[in-house]
């Protein structure tokens, strides 16, 4: 199979447990994170997350476990990570942008050990719990992250384990993502991936110490750790958390903290550009600005340039690390569009959707991902896996131009997720909690682009009797989170079906498109 790889240095057995350690001992005093102003130096978040790991393993937990959290970035949420890399404990952050429901229904699947739930959540953690327990699951033991939390006081593990030396193979981070199929899977990122997918980001985004990091994605995403934020603390700059994004905020941290780089989404870069003032703003100390989640729009490649702000294109998965591909600021104007060429250590193929063949050359086709940072399987789901996987390939779902010169383009998906906000969007999910209205006897949802979005859901409902939006929406609240909801519906006599009996998925897309540009047109529904 032809495909494009990079050299790549000897398999290192190190673990992330180590890095804070190292760090404390070059430069202790150097500030590890700002939260809020509140500043932590590499000495104190390396204690800290030391002293967490040796309550956690008094109190029985340790290396094969899992510890999932509901938090908000933080300090806090942060030595928690560490200590469960320490230790050799699965981290799994889950979102708070849930319903209980939703939520209750994660916490489950994770089997985790123990569930830390920040004050702010802590209603939402109880009704997730209760969920649980009425549905006759057994709930795992809750605390509070934190100096006052489980800092203080860990709360007995109820199969305790015996305490060994993490090793690179244990499960480092599981982060739950949507995919084509309804329900969420759990992406287990062991040591050794993260280890690669951060030693492959240094070779083609390099970073030191004299760096100061914007964190604004939330960290139940992969991204909020494994581009940027754990580079920063393996080479010692400085992360700048922030809890939510806010353009203003944003502005006036960058000028105050004097960030060199940062990572986001389209969708907030524009909401950024469109800030009162920001062609007054001083934004001089960003050396580089990444953007993932979706190809970096024309207008917003425009606007940067304008304002001198040099955009990166990154593109990857969740399953991937997440990096895969790389265009640098540089090659942003000569190759609009394009996601860009393979980080270090990631081969890339472009494979025929027909035959399963890889394509050679310049060619259009299935982007399939191989390397050292993929991830080690979903979450106690060997079925899943297998089929996400070939012969050690990862099929990624997109379909994928590669030119002459190597440089790729993502053009269509073959999976029906779509993008809103930077968060992905799975139609079955969304068609469950519609079909659950007693009146709704079938649903289909696709994804329509979105000016501030980059995508929302359109969805075709077929009713048994007359049904309002207002009243569809309303009952759907309760199952689905607010990105997942909607923001088009149109009720239908019938879905389109294919010769299998399939939804034509193609024809309704057409459709949405077509009722959006007359929507446009005339300013009528």
């Amino acid at each position: 199979m032809e495909h494009t790889h990079a050299e790549e240095p000897p398999m290192s057995d190190y673990t992330i447990g180590n890095w804070l350690a190292d760090r404390a001992a070059i430069d202790g005093s150097h500030i590890a994170i700002d939260d809020r102003g509140v500043l932590t130096s590499y000495r104190a978040l390396d204690s800290r997350a030391r002293a967490l790991a040796s309550r956690l393993a008094e109190a029985g937990y340790g290396a094969g476990g899992r510890i999932a959290t509901v938090s908000g970035n933080s300090t806090d949420h942060v030595v928690a990570f560490f200590a469960c890399a320490i230790l050799g404990i699965a981290f799994i952050p889950l979102s708070w942008r849930l319903t209980a429901r939703e939520l209750g229904e994660l916490i489950r699947r994770s089997q985790a050990d123990l569930l830390l739930v920040e004050d702010e959540y802590a209603g939402l953690g109880e009704q997730a719990l209760a969920v649980l327990r009425e549905a006759g699951d057994s709930a795992p033991p809750c605390a509070e992250p934190g100096l006052a939390g489980v800092e203080q006081f860990a709360p007995p593990a109820a199969n305790p384990r015996e305490r060994r030396d993490a090793e690179a193979g244990d499960p480092l981070l599981v982060v739950f993502t949507s995919g084509s199929e309804a329900a969420p899977k759990g992406v287990v990122l062991t040591h050794r991936s993260c280890f690669w997918t951060n030693l492959a980001l240094s070779r083609a985004m390099p970073m030191s110490s004299a760096d100061v990091v914007l964190s604004i994605l939330p960290q139940h995403h992969v991204a909020a750790w494994n581009v940027q934020p754990l580079l920063a603390w393996w080479v010692g700059a400085t992360v700048v958390l922030e809890r939510s994004f806010q353009p203003g905020r944003v502005l006036q941290l960058i000028r105050e903290r004097k960030v060199t780089t940062m990572m986001g989404v389209p969708t907030q870069y524009q909401m950024l550009f469109a800030q009162p003032g920001i062609e007054s703003a001083d934004l001089g100390s960003l050396s580089r600005v990444l953007v993932g989640g979706s190809t970096i729009p024309e207008q917003l490649a425009v606007e940067a340039a304008r304002l001198g702000l040099p955009l990166a294109q990154g593109y990857g998965l969740t399953e991937a690390g997440p990096n895969v591909l790389h265009l640098q600021a540089a090659e942003l104007a000569e190759f609009p569009g394009a996601v860009g060429r393979p980080y270090p250590s990631v081969e890339t193929a472009i494979v025929d959707t027909e035959s399963g063949l890889p394509l050679t050359g310049a060619a259009t086709g299935e982007l399939w991902v191989r390397g050292p940072s993929l991830f080690a399987g979903y979450l106690d789901d060997v079925a899943t896996t297998e089929r996400a996987m070939s012969d050690g390939w990862l099929r990624t779902g997109d379909i994928v131009e590669r030119d002459a010169g190597g440089i790729h383009r993502v053009v269509d998906r073959v999976k029906n997720i779509y993008v809103s906000g930077g968060e992905n969007v799975a139609p079955a999910e969304v068609e469950a909690a519609l079909c659950a209205h007693p009146l709704v006897e079938a649903a289909a949802v696709v994804g329509v682009p979105d000016p501030v979005w980059g995508e929302r859901g359109f969805a075709f409902v077929v009713a048994t009797t007359p049904l309002s939006r207002d009243e569809l929406l309303a009952h759907a609240r309760s199952r689905l989170a607010p990105f997942k909801l909607p923001a088009h519906v149109e009720f239908v006599d019938e879905l389109p079906r294919s010769t299998i009996e399939k939804v034509a998925r193609g024809e309704l897309a057409n459709r949405a498109r077509t009722a959006l540009a007359a929507h446009d047109q005339t300013g009528t529904a």
